[in-house]
């Protein structure tokens, strides 16, 4: 792997998996009132066709910061408005009627204030939908935190670490005021396939969440810390004779009509 921008076909290769949260949240959103969708954080499009066929007629907004991804998103001509715009700074030019954010806000701070200040460029009746990964208790992510300062104490330090996403009740507290709240967490068991080097986990996770470690890496120390995530791995995630596994990643969701 490297640590290069947003990589499409890395992110693609889990498609499938990726996608089924996006369309689980998708099914939750109650009917709209008139504005555009923002599907914000887009990335490649891949859930573009789906809401372009729920919200037919509607204008369709995709906000990403990965020109990469972007590119692929203009290339399916299914948006009728992509920009390039860091999602906790960027605003529509007029209220809308839905944000939707899949895997996207997890990466930004402030969720308090990041949530307050989505839901005020709603319509009234709008909403707000968002789906983000959990799963930062766990071997997938937690192995990250426990092996980087260890290889590289000068770079990584993680004493006043803090999960970016909370658990379900804060956002329930959190979100209430504002509107009709809903707030879940699913657990998917996900099968994946052997790889030709290291463990499957770690090809999930390089595209995503081990990017900013890797980030802070050369190649050679990137080479090192692959393999000692691998290796633990290995015992996180003991693969079958064939060399799969059963991956169990946790989401939250929630919906917010203002």
């Amino acid at each position: 792997m490297n640590s290069a921008d947003w990589n499409p076909s890395s992110y693609a290769q889990f498609a499938g998996l990726r996608l089924r949260p996006a369309l689980d949240l998708l099914a939750q959103i109650p009917n709209l009132p008139k504005g555009d969708i923002v599907d914000l954080g887009c990335g490649a499009g891949a859930v573009a066709p789906d809401l372009a066929l729920r919200f037919a007629g509607r204008g369709l907004i995709g906000v990403d910061t990965s020109p990469e991804m972007l590119a692929q998103a203009e290339a399916g001509q299914i948006y009728h408005q992509l920009y390039t715009a860091d999602a906790g700074l960027w605003a529509p030019h007029d209220p809308t009627a839905l944000i939707y954010s899949n895997a996207l806000c997890h990466w930004l701070p402030d969720h308090d204030r990041l949530f307050a200040r989505l839901a005020g460029m709603l319509v009234p009746g709008g909403v707000l939908a968002v789906q983000m990964p959990r799963q930062y208790g766990q071997p997938s992510h937690a192995l990250m935190r426990e092996i980087a300062p260890l290889l590289f104490p000068d770079r990584f330090d993680f004493s006043d670490w803090q999960a970016p996403v909370h658990e379900p009740a804060i956002y329930h507290r959190m979100l209430a005021p504002l509107g009709a709240v809903s707030v879940w967490q699913t657990e998917y068991l996900q099968p994946l396939d052997a790889v030709p080097d290291g463990h499957p986990v770690r090809h999930f996770t390089q595209s995503t969440a081990l990017r900013p470690f890797a980030a802070k890496l050369s190649g050679a120390e990137l080479t090192s810390f692959v393999a000692a995530y691998d290796d633990a791995l290995r015992i996180a995630y003991p693969p079958a004779p064939d060399g799969s596994v059963l991956f169990p990643f946790q989401r939250l969701f929630f919906t917010l009509v203002i």
